[in-house]
């Protein structure tokens, strides 16, 4: 079972770590519009629209890899300080309430617009259209990743409250843990204040 959660995991990464390549492209495109409307005095009204596209696309991915590293935003001012047993309650409850209708309605409407979009072929409205329908399609496929990362989580409550620990998850890019940065270089408190009383006194 843990084997298919981590699985899921690296699924919802690598989609994420995908997605992110397009931070690249908006940089570079926005560096060349600029250049080009303001240098050279030739703007493209079709520039805007393909930032927007890209930018939708990028923050509609990267729900699944967030869920995936338990990074959404959460208010955890009681939250945190409770055993993980309750803490796997209370998400539960939430998931089953109000993520799984509102991913599954965000997928389903999803796949009715994109469709919609590719029958007409649908485009931008500017002088120079892009193509809208292919980044439709993101709508649905981000909703199904989410849903799966979804199920993933579900299982990992249902497992917390057996267990009364949560499960492992798949690692990538984590917030710098103080605590755990000191034990792996085998620093201490009195190490630093150490530290710090030496530099103070060089200085004088």
């Amino acid at each position: 079972m843990q084997s298919l959660l981590l699985a899921v995991d690296r699924l919802s990464t690598w989609m994420g770590q995908l997605f992110a390549w397009t931070i690249v492209l908006l940089t570079f495109g926005i560096s060349a519009e600029v250049f080009s409307r303001y240098v050279l005095n030739e703007p493209h009204d079709w520039a805007l629209n393909g930032q927007i596209m890209l930018y939708g696309a990028l923050f509609m991915m990267a729900g699944a890899y967030t869920l995936a590293k338990n990074n959404h935003v959460r208010g955890d001012v009681l939250y945190g300080f409770f055993r993980p047993r309750t803490q796997a309650a209370v998400d539960l409850v939430l998931y089953l309430l109000f993520f799984l209708p509102g991913i599954v309605a965000l997928t389903w409407a999803g796949w009715t617009y994109a469709m919609e979009s590719w029958a007409i072929r649908e485009k931008t409205f500017s002088a120079t259209p892009l193509p809208l329908y292919p980044f439709k399609f993101v709508i649905p496929l981000a909703g199904a990743l989410l849903l799966l990362q979804g199920a993933v989580e579900i299982v990992r409550c249902v497992l917390c409250l057996r267990d009364g620990r949560w499960p492992s998850r798949g690692e990538d890019v984590e917030e710098v843990d103080v605590d755990k940065l000191k034990a792996m270089v085998h620093v201490k408190d009195e190490d630093i204040a150490e530290l710090d009383r030496y530099v103070q006194a060089k200085e004088r």
